[in-house]
Order: C-alpha cells, then sequence, then structure tokens
C-alpha cells in the first residue's frame, strides 16, 4: 500500500466515523483513527473535552446479539468493582449502530476512553525483575476477580458468545477456523498438525466444565489488554470473550513471555496473584 493510498484509506475511515456518531446525541469536536486490525478504533472528542474509544467492528465475527451480550458483561464487570470498558448508548438507547464501510456493513460501538499507558510498554520500560513480577501479580488477581465474577453471575436469558471448548478450539469446525488445512504449510505439515489436533481434543474434552474451572473468559487477556491510569488497572478488548476454561486465560496471560528469561518468576507471579483471590 503507498503512502497516498493510506492517506485515502485514513480519511475514508475518519469519514464513515463522523457519519456512524451522528447516531449519538453530542456534538463531536475530533475524530482520529488510532488503530487497524480486526476492528478500526478511533479516539472521539466532544465540545466538552471529553474522550471516546468509537469501534467499528468487523463484519462476520459477532452478531449484534454477541455484541450485546459482551456489553452486558462489561457493565456486571463494571459493578463489580472491575475497570471494564464502560459503554455509550446511542441517542435511541441502542448499544450499537450500523454503518457502512468500503462496502461492508459494521457494528459501531461507543465507549468511554480511559487515558493512560498500556501494561506491556511500562514493562518493556521497566525492563526485566521485581515490576515485571508485580505486574503480572497484578494481573493474576485480575484475572480471578473476572473468573469469581462471572462463575457467580446469572447470566442473562438473551445472552449468547462462543464457546472454547474441545469443539471450539479443537473440533471439525473450530471457533478460528481449521488450522491443519492451511495452503502455505505442506501437505506433511497439515498431516502433522491434524494428527495432533485429535489427541488434545480428547485431553479438553476430559477437562469437564465444572463451574469453578469453565466460565465466562477473556480470552485475550495479556500485558497489552490492560491500561495503567494512575493505581487502576483496566481491562481492555475483550472481542474474543466467550465461554472456557479459567486456566486458558493463564496461559493467555504468559504466552507471549514463555521465552523469557523471567518466564517461571513471571508464570509464580501470576498464580500467587490469582490465588489470593
Amino acid at each position: 500500500m503507498t503512502a497516498t493510498d493510506s492517506d485515502a484509506l485514513r480519511e475514508e475511515h475518519e469519514r464513515v466515523a463522523w457519519r456512524a456518531l451522528e447516531a449519538w446525541d453530542f456534538r463531536v469536536d475530533q475524530v482520529t483513527r488510532v488503530s487497524v486490525s480486526e476492528n478500526i478504533a478511533f479516539r472521539v472528542r466532544d465540545a466538552d473535552g471529553k474522550a471516546y474509544v468509537l469501534r467499528l467492528h468487523r463484519p462476520g465475527y459477532h452478531s449484534h446479539a454477541e455484541l450485546r451480550s459482551e456489553r452486558m458483561w462489561t457493565t456486571a464487570l463494571t459493578a463489580a468493582g472491575i475497570h471494564a470498558p464502560v459503554g455509550v448508548p446511542t441517542r435511541d438507547g441502542e448499544d450499537f449502530a450500523l454503518v457502512p464501510v468500503a462496502g461492508e456493513q459494521r457494528y459501531a460501538g461507543l465507549l468511554e476512553w480511559v487515558e493512560g499507558t498500556i501494561l506491556q510498554e511500562k514493562m518493556a520500560e521497566d525492563g526485566a525483575g521485581v515490576s515485571m513480577e508485580a505486574s503480572f501479580r497484578a494481573l493474576g488477581e485480575i484475572l480471578a476477580t473476572m473468573h469469581n465474577q462471572d462463575v457467580d453471575w446469572p447470566l442473562p436469558e438473551s445472552f449468547c458468545r462462543h464457546t472454547l471448548d474441545a469443539d471450539g478450539l479443537m473440533g471439525e469446525q473450530p471457533f478460528w477456523g481449521r488450522f491443519w488445512n492451511i495452503p502455505s504449510l505442506s501437505a506433511m505439515q497439515n498431516r502433522r498438525l491434524e494428527a495432533l489436533r485429535r489427541p488434545i481434543y480428547d485431553i479438553l474434552t476430559a477437562l469437564g466444565k465444572a463451574n469453578g474451572t469453565y466460565s465466562l473468559i477473556h480470552a485475550d487477556l495479556h500485558p497489552g489488554n490492560i491500561v495503567l491510569d494512575g493505581a487502576n488497572l483496566h481491562v481492555i478488548d475483550f472481542d474474543d470473550a466467550g465461554f472456557g476454561w479459567h486456566s486458558y486465560d493463564l496461559a493467555v496471560a504468559l504466552y507471549y513471555y514463555r521465552e523469557s528469561p523471567r518466564y517461571h518468576a513471571s508464570r509464580d507471579a501470576l498464580l500467587a496473584g490469582y490465588r489470593r483471590q
């Protein structure tokens, strides 16, 4: 993509964002695109200087009912004292507005902006050692508090979200796709993945789904999805949240640090923080 193409795409995205924001009842002063991945995110400032994040959700990943369920859970987490995203309803009281983006229909959702530093960046600045372990201890406490909340939370009748169980991860049609049929890999590599999938499926099935170990999980809660705001740690990006094993959340938290010389200390700190709750 050329610089001109990139500039043109940014301008188009921001035009769409301005149109989407017409569904909310405040006067917009500034819209700035801040990230493009599966979703497109913008920092929005209103005429009073208050900041929000507008997300244009990727099409085909979650239905409207699933997005609303995500909002239900983050609202419940906030009520339980966990710093989670706070949604802003449209002027019609809806959680989302549907807008066209480059020939696709995307749901637009608005959240209150949280000012702060990404925990992952803070850890990189401080280097290894006590700060890294303290960060993982805090992350463990957050995960345990979230798991305690959702184990005891009576799900709303309309709640629906994807499932990351044996079928959702290793079944014939896993949620994130048939990873053993990848064109860029050789036939032998794909066969190896297929051979590994089956015993892993059996292991996961044997885990069972006891309420104390399996419930709603964030499914992507690593230090890159925690915002430090003073003494508060805010959990962001619930896009992958669904039903799964609590241990999956612990594994995700550690995954990007598995080659670090501080891995074992980080793992022990994460578990110590988890056990405190």
